[in-house]
């Protein structure tokens, strides 16, 4: 297997801006552009102007660099944390080809990138390149695998034209979950959807650089396949099974652990009795992820990540005023006034991926966790490892809701900052993996 060329989906809007920083091939002719272009959708053709051309294209348009080493294009106001609470826009850099094309009556941006080049702003994207090349191993092979993993599962459902579903919806239940799927024009975005990728802005020192040559080609496999090897920021103390975030599949690399070398003492983790789930959430059980020290995050963390510190063991706070609108404008649905948020099912992490919303008009289940996440936030809660607790109950109506939380992320598959803990401790990158992928080995692909 030669190393493969992949697309990732970068912006989306009725106008493009970009600059071409050296000499770049214009389509399939011969002629070579550079400079800022401003590329904008009309009458459903890409109008590209600059200082020196003005030309209509009727669906794509692909800039090839002369010289993919040194040349480079960089886009303007690229959205990263979709609907995340530091959603920003960002001027971004890559290298690799500049695709764009017509897509939902808007310019879609596409670059076309060597893996390798890609993964060095991958793990400079989800971590500060900063943290041990240990963890920006460990972090290469599995951003590797995932994608690959990725690409393979979108062509076999291409192949077999079997229907993806992410939604089951009855009169009592909706569940739902989200994944990577549903992009059928590029292999990957380059938000949190997919892995933040951020270009070559995010390749801040050699040991990103480092990290993924020494891994070249290595991803983990498991019974033959390539492994789907999920990632998130902090786990709580237990990841998640892979049934109770996305289709209901198990993996047997994507099992409940343990975040830490034995289990915590004096908690019953055996969380479809509501009683454990409860005291686990709202104390502090020892875990790798269980950290405060500046050093390590400061290490592992982007800027933006460290606007976050109560990662671990969190709370948040509502009216009833509050989470009745905020329920109703996140799901569409007026259940009036929230009357109870029942846990119906949690995972092994203490994750909840079926809830019952009670309310004055209407009850519903609905999951699977980001599904929760989603309509109990204006962005999304941490993590579905929450408790919740009614006050100031008038009438059969609180009048307040606390809700608890543990962790960050969905919870399947690497812990990154119990990741980064580990590597900090002296852990090999090799000895991570094998912590948070039961089941699995390292295989070196090409």
């Amino acid at each position: 297997m030669q190393e493969p060329v992949i697309s990732v989906g970068i912006i989306s809007s009725k106008k493009i801006k970009f600059l071409l920083d050296g000499d770049f091939r214009l389509g399939k002719s011969d002629k070579t552009v550079s400079g800022v272009f401003t590329a904008e959708l009309k009458e459903n053709k890409i109008f590209l102007t600059s200082s020196s051309i003005k030309e209509s294209f009727a669906d794509e348009i692909i800039f090839t660099p002369s010289d993919t080493v040194n040349e480079t294009f960089t886009l303007q106001e690229v959205v990263i944390g979709v609907d995340f609470h530091w959603e920003r826009k960002e001027k971004q850099s890559f290298k690799g080809e500049l695709k764009l094309i017509i897509f939902e009556n808007k310019l879609l941006a596409i670059n076309l990138v060597k893996i390798e080049n890609y993964l060095s702003s991958v793990i400079s994207s989800e971590m500060s390149a900063k943290c041990s090349v240990e963890l920006l191993k460990a972090h290469a092979v599995i951003s590797r695998a995932w994608l690959l993993a990725q690409i393979e599962l979108s062509k076999n459902y291409s192949e077999s034209k079997e229907e993806y579903k992410t939604e089951i919806k009855t009169e009592d239940e909706l569940i739902k979950w989200w994944d990577r799927e549903e992009h059928k024009l590029f292999d990957v975005c380059a938000d949190d959807h997919c892995q933040r990728y951020q270009g070559i802005s995010k390749i801040f020192n050699e040991n990103a650089r480092i990290a993924v040559s020494e891994t070249r080609g290595l991803v983990l496999t498991c019974e033959g396949k390539i492994c789907d090897t999920r990632y998130y920021k902090a786990c709580g103390g237990i990841t998640e099974g892979f049934e109770n975030v996305w289709q209901d599949k198990k993996y047997p690399y994507l099992l409940p652990v343990i975040d830490y070398k034995f289990a915590p003492d004096n908690y019953n983790v055996n969380f479809s009795q509501e009683a454990n789930a409860v005291k686990w959430i709202k104390e502090s059980p020892h875990a790798y992820c269980n950290t405060s020290d500046k050093k390590i995050l400061a290490q592992i963390l982007p800027d933006f990540d460290q606007e976050t510190q109560d990662f671990y063991r969190w709370k948040v706070e509502y009216t009833q005023e509050e989470i009745s609108k905020l329920i109703f404008e996140r799901s569409g649905i007026d259940f009036g006034a929230i009357i109870d948020l029942i846990p119906m099912k949690r995972g092994a992490s203490a994750r909840i991926y079926k809830m019952k919303i009670v309310g004055s008009k209407k009850t519903l289940i609905v999951g699977k966790e980001l599904l929760i996440r989603k309509i109990l936030s204006k962005s999304h809660l941490y993590s579905s490892a929450i408790v919740i607790e009614k006050e100031n109950v008038v009438d059969g109506v609180p009048m307040n809701f606390v809700i608890y939380g543990a962790g960050w992320g969905h919870g399947s598959g690497l812990c990154q900052i119990g990741a980064a803990v580990m590597s900090e401790k002296g852990f090999r990158f090799d000895e991570i993996l094998s912590h948070y992928y039961k089941n699995s080995k390292l295989q070196k692909i090409y």
